[in-house]
């Protein structure tokens, strides 16, 4: 596997690729849609097949040499198929969004009408939000969460479809922390005659481990990104039924996409490899328990959780009643040692650059090796910061406790930065 020694010609790469190392050994990564890959996901993503190209698909591409790379995408769309269950799979997106976008391109043509959650209720922007392609090209339409629970209104859910007619509903989200009715999405789906779209980018890696309801029985799509819960590199994927995988294919290629990243495939083999183990069972196990350990503790320190907890792997907190916001928070705990994002919440006012609330995840600080006795340590950094948002001095020499601590969860020893 190539080393940063490498590449130690170029002093200023090398400079900036060791403080990245530097930074993600020393802080606490609590950014839910962030992980840490395995060193032989990063091998596999730093292999020979960068240099290839293969548009196209096995057994039918357009360019020579392509043995090799067909052997590659057979296997890593058998391991897919195998640990979702999925009839169809698609390795080739590069990223999640175009996975959506190949997605959408499948079964609805521009002016056609989405129906996706509201981002400030915990959607995505490829969820129809204005700014984002899905807002631009197709007519949009949104559901949310009640306002006394903050779960989706599926009644409200259901009565929009009923209204809009939507062509496709999209499930999925990226902020909201409870389990997701995919029967009752695909029971509204199929009574306003639309399709059923799931993006399962955010709890894919649940999904994978048995531990959050799988979408795949009941949506004619599925999409996903490879990394987050998964544990994989950053990419994309689509799952889907067999009478719709000759539309996704050539919607990904040569619909969005020229000629795949065969790298990042045998990274996602890998990854999806690594998912088939018992092992990641635990490990997925291990991150409900720390989530749902850290929401307690944040709770008990007199802080709201949207919807009252969790049942995935991360907490979104209200910070409205601490008289702070999300901006606040993420700053004040970067400078603490602990990377987090700032997060809109449901029916607030604020910009999303200000935001209320803040994003929370325990995926990477399973992966490091953290058990629900350590999330209660990092719960007590993260309140102290919280309470002292201000204070440069004291958020100083909570870093110094946090990057004292973090020496006992090494990260990637066998690399030198």
């Amino acid at each position: 596997m190539p080393t940063f020694h490498d590449l130690a010609h170029d002093t200023q790469l090398y400079e900036i690729l060791s403080r990245e190392l530097a930074r993600q050994r020393k802080k606490l990564q609590m950014i839910a849609s962030e992980n840490y890959v395995s060193m032989a996901v990063l091998a596999a993503g730093a292999s020979v097949f960068t240099n290839k190209y293969a548009e196209g698909y096995p057994d039918h591409r357009y360019y020579g040499g392509c043995e090799n790379a067909d052997d590659l995408e057979i296997l890593t769309q058998g391991r897919a198929r195998k640990l979702f269950g999925a009839e169809h799979a698609n390795v080739q997106p590069h990223c999640g969004s175009s996975a959506n976008m190949a997605s959408y391109f499948s079964v609805l043509k521009p002016g056609d009408t989405i129906l996706g959650m509201n981002l400030t209720h915990g959607g995505h922007l490829t969820h129809g939000a204005p700014v984002s392609f899905s807002g631009k090209l197709f007519k949009t339409a949104f559901y949310g969460v009640r306002k006394d629970t903050e779960y989706i209104d599926y009644e409200a859910l259901a009565e929009i479809a009923e209204r809009v007619k939507p062509q496709i509903i999209v499930a999925g989200a990226s902020s909201y922390p409870r389990i997701i009715d995919f029967p009752k999405f695909r029971e509204v789906a199929d009574r306003c005659g639309a399709y059923l779209m799931v993006d399962m980018a955010h709890f894919s890696g649940l999904v994978a481990a048995g531990l959050f309801p799988s979408p795949v029985p009941h949506a004619d799509i599925v999409s996903t990104t490879t990394h987050k819960t998964l544990r994989g590199p950053r990419g994309g994927m689509i799952l889907c039924r067999k009478n719709l995988a000759k539309a996704v294919d050539e919607q990904i290629f040569p619909g969005i996409q020229g000629g795949p990243l065969l790298h990042v495939i045998a990274a996602k083999a890998v990854a999806l490899g690594e998912a088939l183990e018992p092992e990641f069972i635990d490990y997925q196990r291990q991150v409900l328990k720390n989530c749902q350990r850290l929401g307690t503790h944040m709770t008990d320190a007199g802080y709201r959780l949207v919807s009252g907890g969790t049942d995935t792997h991360l907490i979104l907190i209200d910070l409205r009643p601490s008289g702070i916001n999300g901006q606040e928070a993420q700053t004040a705990l970067d400078m603490a040692g602990i990377t987090a994002n700032r997060n809109v919440v449901p029916f607030e006012k604020e910009c999303f650059s200000i935001a209320s609330g803040l994003r929370l995840g325990t995926p990477a600080l399973t992966t490091r090796g953290m058990i629900e006795s350590d999330i209660d340590v990092v719960g007590e950094f993260i309140v102290d910061a919280l309470r002292n948002v201000r204070n440069e001095s004291r958020l100083n020499k909570i870093r110094m406790r946090v990057e004292d601590f973090i020496q006992k969860f090494p990260i990637y020893p066998d690399l030198k930065g």
